[in-house]
């Protein structure tokens, strides 16, 4: 377990395995391969229980046993969540294995924090959620897949913590387990299958290695990574994950959130100020997606706040990644379990971010790039990616990252005890990184879930907030 453990109290450990796979393995695609040594994606969806539900024995003697129950027959259909990211000595690349007896970690805690001071949107300490997400085991030989937490806040409601190994999955692919675990929870039964579009698909053979991206981006990034972490082992079989360690000190933890009629006013401004800055030679876009308006919007108020403060920060990049199941030939399944996203780095000039019309410039940034990926596909000017991303840093660049989607429909996603009152993608204090989401009301809007220095997340609070109200 990670440190932290003053704001719970461990229930108990166990584990969980399906109730009967046969062994299977999986190759990891060059999807993968960028992962292999990355942080795990940690995210905490919390419910509200009634009183006597969430009373603890009631909570671990009917509620957990339902959880765990469910668990177990939900990994029956995704087994290889259940093993091992390891390497044989025979084999040229790293495998997903599942053999018999594997099995997934599970914590039961309780926990002594506020529940209301979890579910609010203002910033609060960064390490109170650090509680509530497990340790994602991983040696130089193997690596757990995925671990998950259970947290009760007695008489008040629980979460769930998940830690996933990024080669193992992304996004989409987690959402889909959480989801196809929440459905049998909900039905209850002993022996339930999955609605198809919960149905895990695992066949490798639909990903095209685009003559041998993978590699050469592997080898690229196993060579930049050891410039990064030159006290780890370089090893290029070593599975070991990197020590991204988390940003803890003088940080606050909050989530933002960007209604449709908020959306509908950035999107009139950039438009208004297009020719402005562009000239009429330049077509003005007739839409704007709410994923252009809400990264560009959250992006100029971090780096603005961040100049605030620290003056000597002026440099700003970004860098997210692209779902590719329907943007290669041919397409590949919605419900492929793996990863099949791809990273891209967004053009733009320096000071870009902190200029004074920075909300249009970005806008169109990633505006461009989002239609550069339609026209000429997810692995256009892919060969220079790493070296262009070393670069900056090379020059004092800060590039802001990404995590989650707002199309994932996280808040959808009901155990049987009702939707969550609250998700956070609890990784984005890894790094400097927007945490997307779509709102919990259901209503069109965005939430944006960030990790910043005190100072940087006030101002960058009275930014975003005045900003919704400048004509």
């Amino acid at each position: 377990m990670a440190s932290h453990n003053h704001y719970i109290k461990i229930h108990d450990h166990c584990t969980v395995a399906p109730p009967s796979a046969t062994q299977t393995s999986l190759p990891l695609t060059f999807f993968d391969f960028f992962w292999l040594r990355f942080h795990p994606v940690e995210r905490i969806f919390f419910y509200s229980l009634h009183a006597s539900q969430s009373h603890p024995s009631y909570f671990f003697d009917k509620v957990v046993t339902k959880l765990k129950t469910s668990l177990s027959l939900t990994l029956q259909h995704f087994p290889p969540l259940a093993g091992k990211v390891v390497w044989p000595s025979d084999s040229k690349n790293p495998i997903i294995q599942y053999t018999p007896g594997d099995s997934v970690s599970l914590i039961l805690a309780h926990s002594h924090v506020d529940f209301h001071d979890m579910l609010s949107d203002s910033p609060h300490e960064t390490n109170m959620s650090r509680s509530l997400v497990p340790h994602l085991e991983s040696s130089d030989s193997r690596a757990s897949a995925i671990s998950l937490q259970i947290t009760l806040f007695p008489n008040r409601g629980f979460s769930i913590g998940i830690s996933t190994h990024h080669a193992v999955l992304d996004g989409k692919s987690s959402t889909l387990f959480i989801k196809a675990w929440a459905s049998l929870c909900k039905i209850n039964d002993e022996s339930p299958s999955l609605v198809p579009e919960l149905e895990p698909f695992f066949d490798r053979k639909v990903i095209k290695n685009p003559t041998d991206l993978g590699m050469k981006y592997s080898n690229n990034l196993t060579e930049m990574l050891s410039k990064i972490f030159p006290h780890e082992n370089s090893d290029g079989r070593c599975l070991k994950i990197l020590p991204f360690q988390p940003r803890l000190e003088d940080t606050v933890r909050a989530t933002f959130v960007l209604t449709r009629e908020d959306l509908e006013k950035i999107k009139k401004r950039v438009l208004s100020k297009w020719d402005v800055v562009y000239g009429t030679e330049c077509s003005k876009p007739t839409i704007l997606s709410s994923f252009v308006l809400t990264t560009a919007y959250a992006l100029v108020c971090i780096a603005k706040a961040t100049n605030g403060v620290h003056t000597e920060k002026q440099k700003f990049a970004f860098g997210f990644t692209v779902d590719c199941r329907a943007r290669v030939e041919p397409p590949i399944p919605g419900n492929y379990c793996g990863n099949c996203v791809w990273g891209v780095l967004v053009d733009t000039e320096s000071l870009d971010f902190i200029k004074e019309e920075g909300l249009v410039i970005v806008a169109k940034s990633i505006h461009d790039k989002i239609k550069m990926l339609e026209t000429k596909g997810p692995f256009h000017g892919s060969e220079n990616m790493l070296s262009r991303y070393m670069a900056l840093a090379k020059e004092g660049f800060e590039t802001i990252g990404m995590a989650g989607s707002n199309r994932f429909g996280v808040y959808g996603i009901d155990f049987g005890w009702g939707k969550p009152a609250k998700v956070e993608i609890t990784s984005v204090d890894r790094a400097l990184t927007i945490g997307l989401a779509e709102s919990r009301d259901g209503k069109g809007g965005v939430e944006v879930g960030l990790v910043l220095n005190n100072q940087v997340m006030n101002l960058f609070a009275q930014l975003f907030h005045q900003g919704l109200h400048h004509d």
